[in-house]
């Protein structure tokens, strides 16, 4: 595998596809050991590289990107043991920022999105489990896992338990 962007404008086609194949399986396998056996096989560093040398070479050459890369989905695959929760809408997962200027493009970027001034709260990032909770009437109906952005699994009888979930919300809305 080639290391670094600098090298990706370098690739041929076929390279890139290569290389596309190889980071796929990588990323595949080591997203498929964190959420299939809670078994991390790469620190949080490589992968998020694997990830973005896999984004690079497939924005340079879109034709390798397949449909089941894994720039295309987050999270982890539906579960057999759970319900599946069709989300509304789709819950995506954050970019990372890896430079002060990688934060500033993005701040920038997110300003002009805007179309003005933007306020920040900032907090540490803690890998964790994102959670879908929908309410009906003030009451909580449903609580499910992100799984791959678009399917996830119903947790609702495990959410209720959870202190920081409430059961109803109060007030107008």
């Amino acid at each position: 595998m080639t290391e670094g962007p600098e090298t990706t404008l370098d690739l041929s086609l076929d390279e890139a596809r290569a290389e596309a194949v190889e980071l796929a399986e990588r990323i595949t396998a080591a997203r498929d050991a964190y959420y299939g056996s809670d078994a991390g096989t790469v620190d949080d560093r490589t992968y998020d590289a694997w990830m973005r040398r896999l984004e690079e070479i497939e924005r340079l050459h879109p034709e390798v990107q397949g449909q089941d890369s894994p720039t295309l989905s987050v999270g982890a695959p539906q579960s057999s043991e759970l319900a599946p929760v069709t989300h509304a809408e789709r819950m995506l997962s954050l970019d990372n920022v890896f430079s002060p200027e990688e934060l500033t493009a993005w701040c920038e970027k997110t300003r002009a999105a805007a179309g003005r001034e933007v306020h920040w709260l900032t907090e540490v990032k803690i890998d964790g489990l994102a959670l879908s909770l929908r309410y009906e009437h003030g009451r909580l109906v449903s609580a499910a896992t992100r799984g791959d952005g678009r399917v996830g699994e119903d947790v609702t009888t495990n959410a209720v338990r959870l202190d920081g979930i409430p059961r109803r919300l109060e007030g107008e809305g």
